[in-house]
């Protein structure tokens, strides 16, 4: 059931006793299984965010997140947050050579951490921002939202590689 940008409609999104994500609309039978996913999540990701159905077809299509009340709110940020895994990276500690593959410790939002950059390509700016995304060996992208406002000497191991 595919909505229109403009109209509102009643759904309720919730996580089962499995984990899975269950969404019903309009009082609806649930669709177990619904991914939430955002159409733009690095230039507009609060806006034109999409509950997909198990069969991949659209079951509600939010135009923007704070149109929502605070219940739909948070399940779909709950849902958003467990589906897209991106440590930020608040500094670089160390780095094993300045040539790719290169072995990083780097503090994040969520703790110290190892990444392994395979390639230099690995490290991708973002136009017209100082934002930097950094795949990992293991498919982890970090990102460091603002590339400026890191530590010197995080910089300086950073300017190595761009």
């Amino acid at each position: 059931m595919n909505t229109s940008a403009n109209a509102m409609v009643d759904f309720e999104l919730f996580c089962d006793t499995q984990g899975s994500w269950v969404c019903r609309v309009a009082g609806g039978e649930p669709q177990v299984g619904v991914q939430v996913v955002r159409a733009f999540p690095l230039s507009a990701p609060d806006e034109a965010i999409s509950i997909v159905g198990p069969d991949g077809h659209e079951a509600v299509f939010v135009a923007r997140l704070d149109a929502l009340d605070d219940a739909r709110r948070a399940a779909v940020a709950q849902a958003l947050s467990q589906r897209e895994f991106s440590p930020v990276i608040q500094r670089i500690r160390e780095v094993s050579s300045f040539g790719t593959p290169s072995t990083w410790q780097v503090d994040t939002d969520r703790g110290p951490t190892e990444l392994v950059l395979k390639v230099e390509e690995d490290i991708r700016r973002l136009p017209g921002q100082r934002r930097l995304l950094i795949t990992s060996a293991h498919g982890v992208v970090f990102d460091i939202p603002d590339r400026n406002r890191l530590d010197r000497t995080s910089r300086r191991f950073l300017e190595r590689f761009l």
